[in-house]
């Protein structure tokens, strides 16, 4: 069997051999892009450098990014769809385009000395053009010069090929590789646009040349950048012929835990299969959400939902093939030990994802019992198959029964709900799910003057956290929108109030003096050594950049700052609450 091990090795060995400089993985967890959830694409932790900044190893490069992707959801199960995944990229900042792009593609695909896949069962789809952006005949040429004949190059609009990674920044056409998958044409039309399963989409080429503004309005980038995305399972999948990403090496242990605790066999009845791939990915994603470098735990907003979501679906399809819930945490100890080599952080929060994962699969196997007998009690009485919106809602309200598990269960036994009139009661208790792909407009994606003062003040805000009270305090996470930051970190108790006024006058200070914000750029090793704190050292390599404010802040980050200080205003604390179990959360303007 082609192992992922063999794919990471050799894409990341033919890039490189090719100019490109290997760059770590990042968190799952965005630090650039708050209008996702989670990191979705290789793009977000490079999108101050798709934007013009100088990146520390250079202009081109690779990675092997993991990254999260819940909006399909419902999907997981079938044979390609993932929650959690592995993303190949090659990353061109303003260096190469689309020709050179394209023929790498072509030759790491196609040549007997990397993957060597049959050329004639690749077919690809380019830009057909639009208002925004011209039909792409240049990559339409570049195709046939590689060999792809007319036929098997389609022109579909922006919904297929724009990429854009959220609501607004850098983004533009993109060009598309597929797999044929041998299945027969569905119709005269058929295309990678289908769903009939004939194309299995392997790789994506996004020539990024726009930056899309809140407005709906594209403004041309300062540079032409080439970003790609190659799914590492369902490549593994193709190379060995499978039918299913399931099959790959990587779910191997994974399945055969789960047919040891169900005693039932994979792939012998449709629905026992679909249960067994859906406990397989939700406990995958679960892990490397827990295990991840800055993390989340389970909670009732936010990613802290989304994770709460999974492993709680996890817990319904395993007792639903008779596996008790709470055994589920070997399959975290499974993943632990497959991805501790290329993924050390969840060798070193080991502890953390087992403990969380094991108190949220006890608090809900609770839930579940009773909002199931709950649930199975209410239909029993409904006039029709409409499950009321009231109805629904008293389920969560009152039992804490997710309103998709209602959704699942009235689906799978012949009803409906009432989502309209579940959400209107839901809003009138003043409770808003944050679990929405539309997350927050704006942030440092759109390198505006007041995001960039607000990006600098969480340097400020962290510097002065550390000097009231103490080491411990550590970057957690952040998100910058035009209006405010966030800003989250380690500490094992409130901050009291005396203390948060002693870190609001501290960042004034630091303000009111016009303290110039200095660059420079040095090895992890030297920014050590010159006492430069940050969490994020392992994505930028060998590399960083490390921003000295004054004689009050250094430390190692990517994002757009302010030049001096002396222009942000006045910095005001508006709260301070906890995130999570030992992180803590400030949220913060500036006012001018």
């Amino acid at each position: 069997m082609y192992t992922s091990k063999e794919l990471r090795k050799k894409y990341l060995q033919f890039f490189e051999q090719n100019g490109h400089a290997v760059i770590a993985s990042a968190s799952l967890i965005p630090e650039n892009d708050p209008s996702v959830l989670f990191t979705t694409a290789g793009m977000h932790p490079l999108i101050p450098y798709l934007m013009g900044q100088p990146h520390p190893k250079g202009t081109k490069l690779c990675d092997v990014q993991k990254c999260v992707r819940t909006g399909d959801i419902e999907e997981v199960g079938d044979s390609s769809h993932l929650t959690f995944f592995e993303m190949l990229g090659n990353w061109s900042l303003g260096d190469y385009f689309k020709e050179q792009s394209i023929t790498w593609s072509w030759q790491f695909l196609t040549d007997k000395q990397w993957l060597g896949l049959d050329p004639n069962r690749i077919a690809v789809s380019v830009f057909q053009g639009d208002e925004d952006c011209q039909r792409d005949e240049e990559s339409a040429s570049v195709w046939q010069k590689c060999g792809v004949p007319k036929e098997r190059i389609f022109y579909l609009p922006k919904k297929n090929n724009w990429w854009i990674a959220g609501t607004t920044g850098p983004c533009g056409p993109d060009t598309e590789i597929f797999w044929d998958t041998g299945k027969p044409c569905c119709g005269p039309d058929c295309s990678p646009a289908c769903d009939c399963g004939k194309y299995l989409e392997i790789w994506n080429n996004v020539f990024m040349q726009f930056n899309k503004l809140p407005d709906g309005s594209y403004q041309p980038l300062s540079q032409k950048n080439v970003d790609t995305g190659m799914g590492l399972e369902r490549v593994v999948a193709t190379l060995n012929g499978c039918q299913s990403v399931y099959e790959i090496d990587l779910f191997q242990d994974a399945i055969k835990t789960i047919e040891d605790l169900s005693q039932k066999q994979y792939g012998q009845e449709e629905k026992t299969t679909k249960a067994m791939r859906i406990i397989a990915d939700h406990t995958r994603t679960a892990t490397f959400m827990l295990g991840d470098e800055i993390g989340v735990v389970p909670s009732n907003v936010d990613k802290g939902y989304v994770l709460r979501r999974l492993i709680r679906r996890a817990v319904r399809f395993a007792r639903q093939i008779g596996i008790e819930p709470i055994k589920l945490v070997e399959l975290c100890q499974n993943y632990i030990q497959l991805y501790k080599d290329v993924y050390p952080e969840l060798q070193q929060n080991h502890d953390k994802v087992i403990d969380e994962f094991t108190k949220e699969v006890e608090r809900f196997t609770k839930t579940l019992e009773l909002g199931e007998k709950e649930f199975f009690k209410v239909i029993s009485h409904l006039p029709t198959k409409k499950v009321p919106g009231g109805t629904a809602f008293k389920l969560y309200d009152t039992f804490g029964f997710p309103i998709e598990i209602t959704q699942e269960l009235a689906t799978e036994n012949g009803y409906e709900v009432d989502l309209e009139g579940f959400k209107q009661k839901f809003a009138q208790h003043q409770a808003v799910s944050h679990a929405s792909n539309e997350h927050f407009k704006g942030g440092l994606a759109d390198n505006s003057q007041a995001t960039t003062e607000l990006h600098t003040a969480t340097h400020l805000l962290q510097a002065a956290l550390r000097k009231v009270l103490g080491d411990e305090v550590k970057q957690k996470g952040s998100n910058i929108t035009t209006e405010r930051l966030r800003f989250d970190f380690s500490f094992h108790r409130p901050v009291t109030p005396d203390e948060l006024k002693e870190v609001q006058a501290l960042v004034q200070d630091a303000i009111d003096r016009d303290l110039t914000v200095d660059c420079q750029t040095m090895t992890v090793a030297e920014a050590k050594e010159q006492g430069a704190i940050g969490l994020f050292e392992s994505k930028y390599g060998e590399q960083v950049k490390v921003y000295t404010i004054g004689d009050f802040s250094k430390e190692i980050c990517g994002g757009p700052h302010a030049e001096h200080t002396g222009t942000m205003g006045k910095f005001i604390i508006q709260k301070e609450q906890s995130s999570s179990a030992g992180v803590r959360r400030i949220k913060a303007v500036l006012q001018k």
